[in-house]
């Protein structure tokens, strides 16, 4: 009977999609393997699968030591943090899970904008520590205000859907679209220039991939275009804003208030100014975090990188379906 072949999970990835691949595959799940490089190559030399989620760097240098490996999968719709040249040149699927976490984000986001807009976290703990300040914690009604939706893609398009029932005017900015393209028609959103965006927007959702053109895209000189009293809230790559002129902008008054449930770096370092202010909420990359969420993303991710090392194409690829 041949050996089963190996597949490396490097980060806390669990669910039923997993069990069924333990069913057929040697797999070696270690939660921390991400943080412990030197073992993570060695363990790498004789697999033919690897999933992690985006705390693991796969890189080149990685990469080297996977001799056999035949597929990638990311558990998550991005995957800025795997080498995708890297990998095709040595013929490995790279496939990841696109949109099935997309719900899950595109209410997230309301969460944090109807907790800015009515200043739900800094109210709590006022109460919390005896206070009953009513007046200090006015907030804002969601309706007749715009909503700037940075990125109409399968989140930005979802939460452009659910803004219409809260009564929200919609712009949106997203460079690979058209006036005609089926999320502008069927959400109703107004294509904009970016600049325009900006300007109007009372509520700016940032919903990009993480590319050279969008890293830094949200710096101080786009934070002096937008209202005094807007908000701005990101939920997909920390690094497409500047965190130090995020700071500027809030303690100079520029925005209102911010919501990051992604950072620069994750974790964050300890002492970050942003932490100080109580005009930001902050939450862990958990967006995507629910439980319905994530049975979906680890079952694509799973029955993908079955596919390939079955001999199958895989369905949700990055760069080609089967190994080269």
């Amino acid at each position: 009977m041949p050996e089963r072949k190996k597949i490396v999970i490097a980060e806390d990835i669990e669910g039923a999609g997993i069990e069924s691949l333990k069913g057929k595959y040697q797999v070696k799940a270690d939660a921390d393997l991400w943080k412990k490089i030197p073992e993570l190559k060695k363990t790498l030399i004789d697999a033919a699968g690897l999933i992690v989620r985006n705390m693991t760097k796969v890189n080149a240098e990685l990469l080297q030591e996977a001799k056999i490996l035949k597929v990638i999968g990311r558990a998550g719709a991005g995957f800025d943090n795997i080498d995708v040249s890297a990998a095709s040149q040595q013929g490995i699927v790279v496939c990841y899970s696109p949109e099935e976490n997309a719900v899950s984000v595109a209410e997230h986001v309301f969460g944090l904008i109807l907790a800015l807009a009515r200043k739900i976290p800094a109210a709590d703990r006022s109460v919390k520590n005896g206070g009953w300040e009513r007046k200090k914690y006015h907030g804002y009604e969601l309706m007749g205000k715009t909503l700037g939706i940075l990125g109409l893609g399968k989140i930005g398009f979802r939460v452009a859907l659910r803004a219409k029932a809260f009564g929200l005017r919609l712009l949106a900015h997203d460079a690979y679209l058209s006036t005609t393209s089926l999320p502008v028609t069927e959400s109703g959103a107004k294509l904009v220039s970016l600049d325009e965006l900006l300007a109007q927007a009372d509520f700016l959702t940032i919903h990009l991939p993480l590319t050279k053109e969008t890293k830094g895209l949200l710096n101080r000189q786009a934070f002096q275009k937008m209202k005094p009293t807007s908000f701005l809230i990101n939920t997909s790559r920390g690094e497409v804003l500047v965190e130090e002129d995020l700071y500027q902008a809030l303690k100079e008054g520029k925005i209102a208030g911010a919501a990051l449930d992604v950072r620069g770096e994750e974790p964050p370092p300890k002492g970050s100014p942003l932490h100080e202010l109580e005009n930001v909420i902050l939450t862990p990359h958990t967006a995507g975090l629910t439980y319905e969420a994530q049975e979906k993303v680890v079952a694509a991710v799973a029955e993908d990188v079955d596919r390939v090392l079955s001999g199958q194409p895989a369905l949700r690829f990055v760069n080609f379906p089967l190994p080269r």
